[in-house]
């Protein structure tokens, strides 16, 4: 038996994805949690061989809880399954140890069979994604800028900013002007929401 973690945040979600695996004769789901800094603990706790992870959860992105479990559990096999088919997320999720990639809208049979095929040392992308993740081309972000820009996402003013991640105001300002430059952005919130919507951020 294949043992999984599930983590997603939406309880509903989370139930139904389990149900469907545990349909599967040779996949055992022994560990569910809905936060992504739940995930390392539990994948530990319950020697999981794949973790299916969501990328939007409370306490740590999917994306970040993958590459803890680098670290942490790096025979443990990462598939991202996300509703935000975003070429960025995929790169990003690339970057950080994820072996498969796949967008919920999939049919289960495909989520099974991308475990199956993880646990052989195969990576699993869904094919139109990776399509628009090399026209799209890389993210022309520093992790610096990535940083500063999703501090300033909720309001924060550039001394709230440089106090929160040690900097000071006019690093912060320069950062905040590269990144606006970059995402051909007339200001900060802009540079927000189309750094969100290409899944730089």
């Amino acid at each position: 038996m294949i043992r999984v973690l599930l983590a997603e945040d939406q309880g509903m979600v989370r139930e139904a994805l389990a149900a469907l695996l545990s349909l599967e004769g040779d996949i055992d789901v022994v560990a569910q949690v809905a936060r992504g800094d739940e995930v390392v603990a539990a994948v530990l706790d319950h020697q999981v061989q794949v973790a299916v992870l969501d990328i939007e959860m409370p306490g740590m992105t999917g994306i970040e809880a993958a590459a803890e479990l680098r670290r942490a559990a790096p025979d443990t096999r990462v598939v991202i399954a996300t509703t935000f088919g975003r070429p960025g997320y995929l790169r990003r999720a690339m970057e950080a140890g994820a072996d498969a990639f796949l967008v919920k809208d999939a049919p289960a049979a495909e989520l099974a069979e991308a475990i199956r095929r993880v646990l052989r040392g195969e990576r699993v992308i869904d094919p139109t994604l990776a399509a628009a993740a090399l026209a799209e081309g890389a993210n022309p972000l520093t992790a610096r800028e990535r940083d500063v820009l999703a501090a300033a996402a909720d309001g924060a003013v550039n001394a709230e900013i440089a106090a929160r991640l040690h900097l000071s105001e006019g690093t912060v300002r320069n950062y905040l002007s590269m990144a606006i430059q970059k995402t051909s952005a007339r200001n900060r919130a802009e540079a927000v929401r189309l750094a969100r919507e290409k899944g730089w951020l």
